[in-house]
């Protein structure tokens, strides 16, 4: 019997998006998978259709946002463009196709695949810079506009969390299944033995609302925990100021972002990975990030803020302190908590939490309902 064919797509650099390679990993093997998207092909997929760099993705007609001309806003934006030029004469010649994101949903429609489309929602779109009144005046209406006028017409749905599934049904009646993002499991690796005063860890993006909570609380700690950063530098002047501001401080050092791949091993030589995200927008309050489940496959003990899907995770598998706020305060207080003791126990925690809390087990929720519309093609139904 001849492979199933999908259409993977995203308006992201494939080779460098982790939840997409996921999906690519986990079809390529038994689908014959083709990828549209920015960036060169990634490995195992039969053909690859490049978006033009040049085509940036956010790019929409001021014009027509402000006229509410909603379907000529999408048609005519530069990556809608790309992608439909790069899409003719494809219609009914793929069984599924997996729509990454609801800026590709109305593609994936046009597409007509025998078995149907499955959309896997990143992020709550509607919402997605609230925190910003022009966003919110001109592209929110936009995008509200696209999840109801698309979303019920896909034939399954994924998102990355209960919180932002939850909002996606009562806003559009739009049921989502959950799929995480996790990466894989990482079973080389086990806890390491608790230092004192214990050693915290945080790796990502160099941004000044994800680290100032974090940066100020340490001035606060009596504890003599310290904290080192493996930051992304986002060219804005940020992480030089910080390597400034830090330069003498035995407590806090700031290094350079280590490659993906290498991610989880470097946090694995600490105690304590720590995150606190203050809720400013509706995503940001509902986030469940790569890093804390990066922090889980490096078997470190937690220290978070209260947002509610994080919060939820470490409670329920013992991972480690949930700060009562998201002030520097409050976080200080849940690092001066800290025992040795407790480090170690959840360490331990994490150690068992890491075959649960990976893709492996995450992604059934993407193989089962594409595998339930590739079954539709094949029928003919």
């Amino acid at each position: 019997m001849a492979e199933a064919s999908l259409l993977i797509m995203s308006f992201s650099p494939l080779v460098s998006d982790a939840r997409v390679l996921r999906q690519i990993r986990l079809f390529r093997g038994q689908y014959a998978v083709t990828t549209l998207g920015y960036g060169p092909a990634p490995e195992g997929v039969v053909e690859h259709l490049r978006l033009p760099d040049e085509a940036i993705s956010w790019h929409k007609d001021r014009r027509m946002l402000i006229l509410r001309r909603f379907l000529t806003a999408y048609r005519t934006s530069p990556v809608v463009a790309a992608a439909t030029r790069l899409l003719e004469g494809r219609q009914g010649r793929y069984d599924v196709v997996l729509a990454d994101d609801i800026d590709t949903l109305p593609l994936g429609l046009d597409l007509a695949p025998r078995g149907g489309v499955h959309v896997d929602l990143h992020e709550y779109h509607p919402r997605q810079n609230e925190e910003l009144r022009r966003w919110r005046l001109f592209v929110a209406p936009y995008y509200r506009w696209l999840v109801r006028t698309y979303g019920p017409r896909a034939d399954s749905a994924t998102t990355v969390g209960r919180g932002i599934a939850r909002e996606y049904e009562r806003e559009f009646g739009l049921t989502c299944g959950v799929v995480m993002n996790a990466p894989y499991r990482r079973d080389n690796l086990a806890p390491t033995e608790v230092s004192w005063p214990p050693r915290l860890v945080h790796a990502g993006n160099g941004v000044a609302t994800r680290l100032e909570v974090m940066l100020e609380a340490m001035a606060l700690v009596t504890n003599g925990a310290t904290l080192d950063l493996y930051l992304i530098d986002q060219g804005d002047g940020y992480v030089p100021s910080l390597r400034e501001r830090f330069a003498g401080s035995d407590r806090v050092r700031v290094h350079d972002a280590v490659p993906a791949a290498e991610v989880v091993e470097t946090l694995n030589g600490y105690d304590v990975g720590v995150y606190s995200l203050p809720p400013i927008s509706f995503n940001f309050r509902w986030a469940l990030p790569n890093k804390f489940f990066d922090f889980v496959q490096a078997r470190l003990a937690l220290v978070i803020g209260p947002s509610p899907e994080m919060a939820g995770l470490v409670e329920e598998h013992d991972l480690g302190v949930v700060a009562r706020d998201f002030t520097p305060e409050g976080f200080a207080a849940a690092i001066d908590a800290l025992t040795p003791a407790g480090v170690a126990a959840a360490k331990a925690a994490s150690d068992r939490a890491a075959r649960v809390l990976c893709a492996e087990e995450q992604v059934h929720g993407w193989a089962e309902p594409v595998a339930v519309l590739a079954e539709r093609a094949r029928a003919g139904l």
